[in-house]
């Protein structure tokens, strides 16, 4: 059986005593899964997410991460066990260097200064910012400064990593070390969670989606079964991938069915002339 490393119990969380951002949430995160979260703007995903390594505490209910109850516990302390990466960068880098910026984690968390070198190095190579190790993070490119931001988690080595809206204001080439650093945590066997909507991303990358809409969880179960539910998405106010779009009008078109009948009878008959002709 897995390890459950976040539960949420009722979770409610009101701001200045007014506005409900999340209510009634009961959910439970098990070691090693990758989960999307995703739902319009205003729908709850962050709020609920920020509950997981401190940065809100929980108005009414609970929330346990390891099995120990967020409410008494700092930032730092959660830091072991959950690391958070921000869609803006510039809300999460402060050091003057790139360098100092990917050490500060580790150093922070008591991690021997050998292995924190370790680390780091091993977080330059693979988010390819080696040349920058000396930079200013306000000094490079915004994809780029996301990297750092990633980087700097990375280094902690925590058992949770949430991923907030990780591929916007990336290029191409920064995007597919996204996917790459999912796949890396994956096989190191971290628990990953994106809050995204970005669709494609979470369409091959995800095993568990979060379906949130006005602060409650609507739907909670594999990405297909999300896309393929047409008034599910369209209550999110959501597009699922583009394959799934051309499956919906597959489905709903008659020309469409009637044309891919017709080729799937062309390439049967195709091959059963070739067959006949090969057994002459």
């Amino acid at each position: 059986m897995s390890e459950a490393l976040i539960v949420c119990e009722n979770l409610t969380h009101i701001y200045d005593g007014e506005v409900v951002a999340v209510q009634d949430i009961n959910l439970t995160i098990q070691k090693g899964e990758l989960i999307g979260v995703i739902g319009q703007n205003g729908s709850g995903k962050t709020t609920l997410v920020k509950h997981f390594n401190g940065l809100l505490k929980p108005t009414k209910g609970k929330v346990f991460v390891n099995g120990n109850d967020t409410a008494g516990m700092r930032i730092q302390e959660l830091a072991k066990s959950v690391g958070y990466v921000f869609q803006n960068p510039n809300h999460q880098l402060f050091a003057k260097t790139v360098r100092e910026e990917l050490e500060f984690g580790p150093t922070n968390l008591g991690v021997p200064e050998d292995e924190v070198k370790e680390r780091v190095n091993k977080a330059f190579k693979f988010f390819n910012l080696e040349k920058y190790r000396e930079s200013h993070p306000y000094r490079i490119s915004f994809p780029l400064r996301k990297l750092v931001g990633m980087a700097s988690i990375y280094t902690m080595r925590p058992d949770v990593f949430i991923l907030d809206e990780p591929t916007t204001g990336q290029d191409h080439i920064t995007t597919r070390i996204v996917y790459q650093l999912i796949e890396r945590l994956r096989n190191e066997g971290a628990t990953v969670i994106c809050v995204a909507h970005d669709m494609i991303l979470l369409a091959e990358v995800v095993e568990r989606m979060i379906v949130m809409r006005d602060s409650q969880i609507i739907a909670d179960t594999d990405p297909r079964t999300v896309f393929s539910d047409k008034d599910l998405m369209a209550s999110t106010h959501l597009t699922p991938p583009q394959i799934t779009e051309l499956s919906y009008r597959m489905r709903d078109n008659k020309q469409i069915k009637n044309l891919a009948l017709s080729i799937n009878g062309l390439l049967e008959e195709t091959s059963k002339n070739f067959n006949l002709k090969r057994s002459k």
